[in-house]
């Protein structure tokens, strides 16, 4: 019990000290900083009046700081969610699966609006197995994924416009990357040209699922595990995309909780 006295006081420090280099964090190099620097002052000022016991001015400075503590909520409201998002493991995860359902709306429009213009694409997206070899063969772009990007790539006025994209993660890695065609073409119809079979080679060599858009038909196809699903709507195009690439364990989220990266922040 003795022990627990003298531990109880380090520990309660600690906490405290944490605690407030976590919320310094939020303010450090800010315009709120100030205000902070204001607050450490007051505090200081109401230890020395406590100290030296007067009295009107400790019932000012108590009155004071009561008011003081709703403007300070008030005026770091943004800050203080940020600060309490980040502290929340589910918040966390909210915020994992919020960016990849923006990635995966982004992409569905980019890929559905080309087939609209009959504007034919193929694109790659990397699952475990590397796709680096077809990559390193191609244009390297390295580029963070966006709609506008990969929908310039394929316009017919550009010079990357044939041959494939392939998406690791949120990045677009390469443009123009020629893919292995697929020696069975018992799955392809007439209307399907060199994408669908460069697609269909993809999948038998790797797990990737590679994505056709048909400038002849405007049609969406999926290739993956060598099968080609034809005429896929856009509903259907997300739910596949995400039953595969699912954010918790897929896209090199961050899925363990690490308290000394989590104290740098």
């Amino acid at each position: 019990m003795v022990y627990l006295h003298i531990i109880t006081p380090i520990i309660e420090v600690l906490i405290i000290a944490i605690a407030i280099n976590y919320l310094l964090s939020f303010f450090w190099n800010t315009k709120s900083m100030d205000l902070v620097w204001g607050v450490l002052a007051f505090t200081f000022l109401f230890g020395i009046v406590t100290f030296f016991n007067l009295p009107v001015l400790h019932k000012i400075m108590i009155q004071l700081g009561s008011a003081a503590v709703i403007g300070f909520v008030v005026i770091f409201q943004p800050e203080l969610r940020i600060a309490l998002s980040r502290l929340s493991l589910k918040g966390r995860r909210y915020k994992e699966i919020t960016e990849f359902d923006k990635f995966l709306d982004h992409l569905s429009t980019s890929v559905y609006r080309l087939a609209d213009k009959r504007i034919g694409g193929l694109v790659a997206l990397e699952n475990e197995d590397s796709l680096q070899e077809y990559a390193q063969k191609a244009v390297i772009l390295n580029a963070y994924f966006s709609s506008e990007l990969i929908e310039t790539i394929f316009a017919t006025t550009t010079p990357l416009h044939d041959g494939a994209v392939i998406i690791r993660e949120r990045n677009i890695i390469s443009a123009a990357s020629i893919l292995p065609l697929a020696e069975d073409s018992s799955q392809l119809t007439k209307s399907m040209g060199t994408r669908h079979r460069a697609a269909l080679g993809l999948s038998n060599f790797t797990d990737a699922l590679v994505i056709v858009i048909s400038e002849e038909t405007g049609k969406v196809s999926i290739a993956r595990d060598g099968i080609m699903t034809r005429g896929i709507k856009i509903d259907r195009f997300k739910g596949i995309i995400r039953s595969i690439f699912n954010p918790p364990n897929k896209m090199n989220f961050q899925r363990k909780f690490n308290f000394r990266d989590w104290l740098k922040r």
